[in-house]
């Protein structure tokens, strides 16, 4: 049989849980950055964002968080905007939820930005969802209109 000759198996690549996440600086923008909220994931360690700007971008993970800091959809992210491709960006850093929220309390993000959600994006056109759509009037307020 052959002999092992590496420094350890799958739990050691995947490290110790380290938890210098608690309690963390909040780290806000700087110029050639700006906030973005993930829309999906597509997998190779990209994701599609909405940015603040209103522009939807390509991000790519960067390696230090690849397979180690888990993004998923709706979450808030940092990017780092590329100088010669406006469509493409970079992640730098994954807000955590209370991180996000006082974000947006300091007013960096805007008042519609939706957090706490998985899915984000227009929920409204959803064919389904008639039902809460529907008023029902009196013909005492038809004959008044």
């Amino acid at each position: 049989m052959p002999k092992n000759k590496g420094k350890g198996g799958k739990n050691r690549k995947r490290g110790k849980n380290e938890a210098d996440d608690e309690k963390r600086e909040l780290i806000f923008k700087e110029d050639g950055q700006e906030y973005a909220q993930v829309l999906r994931m597509l997998g190779n360690g990209r994701c599609e964002a909405m940015c603040i700007d209103g522009t939807k971008r390509l991000c790519h993970i960067r390696g230090k968080m690849h397979k180690k800091v888990w993004i998923a959809a709706g979450d808030i992210v940092l990017v780092g905007l590329r100088d010669y491709q406006d469509d493409k960006a970079d992640v730098i850093l994954k807000y955590m939820s209370d991180e996000a929220r006082l974000l947006k309390a300091y007013g960096e993000l805007p008042d519609n930005t939706r957090l706490n959600e998985g899915i984000v994006g227009d929920l409204d056109d959803d064919d389904d969802n008639l039902v809460d759509d529907y008023v029902e009037f009196e013909d005492e307020d038809i004959d008044r209109i």
